[in-house]
């Protein structure tokens, strides 16, 4: 009974109408044929009236899931006026027991109790109606244990329904709450992306100015340093304006830039991008009140220091370069520094004394990074790394120069983080 009825609820809860059509059906059908059947004895034989009585009983089940409790009353009302009539009760037993399924699913305790007693009480009542052919011990047993049956399990059922539903409603806003945390962190790593860029600009600009005041100062009286000073203006007004428009596109996130955002984190904000590897704020490209507003940010210049720093820390670090040495937009060997400086944070965080590599290959087309660190002694086997919210600040970077960011553990151990940055277009 458990089964079919806990079968017949799950196809109900995709169908409901139909399935609740076809069950009345086949109640309907199966009380007609067993109404057939001889009687035993004591109890007359169908005829048109409880034909009628057992088609009534049968289809009220159609409206079982819109009202239980009235569809249950209807049900028990006509069962017991079919025995009353004198029929045979077996013949109109099952809807009422189902429509007691459906209450002690959907109402209250006190109210499935109150069904359980009306079904026990019509029970006995059909044995009375036929006390001479009837074994009331047999008859009470069957009233007691077969509505406490179906009680039980459609208290259970119920309970399993609500419990399946508030944990459906706890994933929807556990999802919801995860998508929002990662744009809140995208937008953060966006904004601060762009403060960044904000200093090279006006790095830029600053020296734009001070070109164009040389320029205009020596011109009478040096040509030549006046013209070399116009071919500085023109190159970083280009640069300026390149980054400007990288900027512009970057905070761009409630349009199409919203489009490219993560769907999720990959784990916590391991590092603050705009912090140093000892960390107290980078006194090489933060944003420190005390320094010079127009100040450069850090570059490829400034990675020995960076490297020298994570040295004193317990990190045995080295670094190779391959290729001829390109010169590099200000905002991308910001991009360099800042992606090599977050995966040198994370070696010291998660893989404990170790040793490390950074490569930096220059290629005709690209600029390659990686960095690499060995299985350290105090991290977890195979976990090396767990690159959080700090990859979305290294994407996010990379794809401002139409570059791409990978990380992952290594088949021997520790991790890899690899920056492929295209060749610069502005020199």
């Amino acid at each position: 009974m458990h089964a079919g009825f806990g079968l017949l609820d799950r196809l109900g809860g995709r169908r409901p109408l139909v399935v609740d059509s076809l069950l009345a059906l086949g109640y309907v059908g199966a009380g007609l044929l067993l109404g057939q059947e001889q009687p035993p004895a004591g109890w007359r034989s169908m005829d048109m009236t409880g034909a009628v009585l057992t088609a009534l009983v049968g289809l009220v089940l159609l409206a079982r899931r819109i009202a239980p409790v009235e569809v249950f009353a209807a049900s028990s009302t006509l069962w017991a006026v079919f025995i009353a009539c004198g029929y045979w009760p077996v013949v109109n037993s099952m809807p009422p027991l189902l429509g007691l399924y459906t209450v002690a699913a959907t109402r209250r305790r006190r109210t499935s109790f109150l069904c359980t007693g009306v079904v026990t009480g019509i029970w006995v009542y059909a044995g009375i109606g036929n006390i001479d052919n009837s074994s009331m011990p047999t008859v009470i047993a069957q009233a007691v244990l077969f509505p406490a049956v179906v009680l039980v399990v459609g208290r259970g059922s119920g309970a399993l329904a609500e419990r399946n539903r508030q944990f459906a409603e706890l994933t929807l806003r556990l999802r919801e709450q995860q998508e929002e945390n990662a744009l809140r962190a995208l937008t953060e790593e966006r904004v601060r992306i762009a403060r960044e860029l904000h200093d090279v600009v006006a790095h830029h600009m600053s020296v734009v100015a001070l070109q164009a005041g040389m320029a205009s100062y020596v011109f009478p009286t040096d040509p030549a340093a006046s013209r070399r000073a116009l071919d500085t203006i023109a190159e970083t007004s280009r640069e300026a304006l390149e980054e400007m428009r990288r900027m512009l596109v970057l905070l761009r996130v409630g349009q199409e830039g919203q489009g490219d955002a993560p769907a999720a984190p990959d784990g916590r904000h391991d590092t603050d991008s705009g912090h140093d590897t000892d960390g107290g704020h980078d006194t090489d490209g933060g944003h420190d009140t005390g320094r010079v507003a127009y100040a450069p940010a850090p570059g490829l210049d400034l990675l020995d220091r960076l490297l020298e720093r994570v040295r004193g820390a317990g990190v045995e670090v080295t670094m190779d370069v391959a290729g001829p040495p390109a010169r590099l937009p200000q905002g991308m060997a910001l991009c360099v520094y800042r992606v090599v400086q977050e995966a040198l944070t994370n070696v010291l965080k998660h893989a404990g004394p170790t040793r490390a590599s950074v490569a930096i290959h220059y290629a005709p087309h690209s600029l390659e990074v990686c960095v690499t660190n060995e299985q350290g002694a105090e991290s977890a086997p195979d976990n090396g790394l767990s690159p959080g919210l700090g990859l979305i600040g290294m994407r996010e970077r990379a794809k401002i120069y139409g570059g791409s960011v990978t990380a992952g553990p290594r088949a021997l151990g520790g991790f890899e983080v690899r920056l492929t940055l295209p060749a610069p277009t502005t020199v």
